[in-house]
């Protein structure tokens, strides 16, 4: 997982290349790259082309999550043989918890997904809760369904962990 530095250089890098910079002009939301959203202007931030970036960003994750889950079920299904050896059967048991843990986090980012989607149709996508200020872009590609800025999440961090709430 890179981290806020290797974001930050990568977000550098890609601002200082001219060709990239210019790309989101003649492409849809949908055909941009993660760097070309990257290199546009502070001042193009959360236009239309943007918007529909991150939309398809979003329904591409949600539609992998569901093809997922139906290809889990189809898993569940076919490892349910009845199998003598104990230890076989707790490793597919195992398997079959972890696999089940995976889903309900999808689950729940699914609910994200769908509150993501819900503040770009209000306006709202790309900009923190607490503050009002640009999430950023490079954050939100991270990210799709952060709704906090760096600061107001380190923040909201330190408080839980001072506090344990």
């Amino acid at each position: 997982m890179p981290t806020t530095v290797q974001t930050q250089n990568n977000v550098a890098a890609a601002k200082r290349d001219p060709k990239l910079a210019n790309n989101w002009k003649t492409k849809s939301g949908e055909e941009l790259t993660d760097a070309e959203v990257l290199a546009m202007p502070e001042s193009e931030y959360m236009n239309d082309k943007q918007l529909a970036f991150f939309r398809h960003k979003l329904t591409q994750i949600k539609q992998d999550m569901h093809n997922n889950a139906g290809e889990t079920t189809e898993h569940l299904r076919e490892d349910t043989v009845v199998v003598p050896d104990p230890a076989d059967r707790a490793t597919i048991e195992e398997e079959h918890a972890l696999e089940l843990r995976t889903r309900d986090r999808e689950r729940k980012l699914l609910k994200k997904i769908e509150q993501s989607i819900a503040r770009i149709d209000a306006g709202d996508y790309g900009y923190c809760d607490e503050t009002g200020e640009p999430i950023g872009v490079g954050r939100l590609i991270a990210r799709p369904t952060a709704t906090l800025s760096l600061e107001a999440q380190q923040r909201r961090e330190l408080k839980q962990k001072m506090y344990g709430d």
